[in-house]
């Protein structure tokens, strides 16, 4: 009888054990948004005033977007940024942060991008120093956009379930005689104003033959207020999400598999969810292949 108490004391102990050491083992998640504050004040105040931040502190303002009434999303790099981008293949993906105001019935939300987040599934080294710029020029902020988060692994090869798009199966738009004939033609074809497409930034990846322009889609399957409308509908908003980028790499022209890119924008939308924009994706690529053509 003392034996058998002796061996349920010892498995409680060392059920115990594992339990402590699985605690200290578990692994940090993250998510795609950070929350910077909510400011009781109109949409234009806040805008100007968060512009006014990020140049004092070193952020260059590359362009800014308003998908939604009562949303402005400002795109913004610096030159840690850039240099980390420039060391990744495909890592010009990474070059923009996208920080938005959006008025809600509680307030001005300021919220950005998480730079690591964006980090790990963008295979990028790392990005703290961009954090703590823009925690100096914004302030500290609190993550969400996902319940429980994702851990650097998940992350690292990132796809919303199996058979599903990762980082590298990005869409390519089209193929040209030479990087500087390839980005003529995405400029050219925004230009013209003939698209239902908008261009809100342009940034060169230094030392690389490559640039990122975001694009803002007005019409079709793919729009940004038809996506944003649907599955946008949490309290704290995702509008840091857009817009999507288009990347000249040498010749060729790609953008982010929408699969892959709403996905990590909302890495807990539901198959219910998915399936009310399922015509979305290629909506996308559509829209954004125009510009290749």
């Amino acid at each position: 009888m003392n034996k058998i108490i002796i061996g349920f004391v010892l498995l409680a102990f060392c059920l115990s054990i594992a339990t402590t050491d699985a605690k200290r083992k578990k692994k940090p998640r993250y998510m795609p948004y950070s929350m910077v504050q909510s400011i009781a004040t109109d949409t234009a105040t806040a805008v100007t005033a968060t512009k006014s931040k990020l140049q004092e502190n070193g952020f260059r303002l590359l362009g800014e977007y308003s998908p939604l009434e009562n949303t402005v999303i400002i795109a913004i790099t610096n030159d840690e940024l850039l240099k980390v981008a420039s060391s990744t293949e495909f890592g010009g993906y990474g070059a923009v942060i996208r920080v938005a105001v959006t008025k809600t019935s509680s307030g001005i939300q300021l919220s950005h991008v998480n730079p690591v987040y964006m980090s790990f599934v963008y295979q990028m080294e790392s990005l703290s120093g961009v954090v703590t710029s823009l925690e100096t020029a914004l302030g500290k902020a609190e993550s969400f956009g996902s319940e429980k988060g994702l851990t650097k692994k998940s992350l690292k090869g990132y796809q919303y379930m199996m058979f599903m798009p990762e980082f590298d199966d990005h869409d390519e738009l089209g193929s040209f005689d030479s990087h500087a004939s390839a980005l003529q033609a995405v400029k050219s074809k925004l230009a013209s104003g003939s698209l239902p497409l908008t261009k809100v930034f342009e940034i060169k990846i230094p030392g690389k033959d490559e640039v990122l322009i975001g694009v803002g889609i007005k019409e079709g399957d793919g729009s940004d207020s038809f996506i944003m409308k649907t599955i946008d509908v949490s309290d704290k908003k995702h509008s840091a999400h857009l817009p999507y980028g288009v990347l000249i790499s040498g010749n060729k022209v790609y953008s982010q598999a929408g699969k892959f890119r709403i996905a990590l924008a909302f890495p807990d939308l539901g198959m219910g969810q998915f399936m009310d924009i399922s015509d979305a994706p290629d909506g996308i690529k559509d829209s954004l292949g125009e510009l290749a053509k």
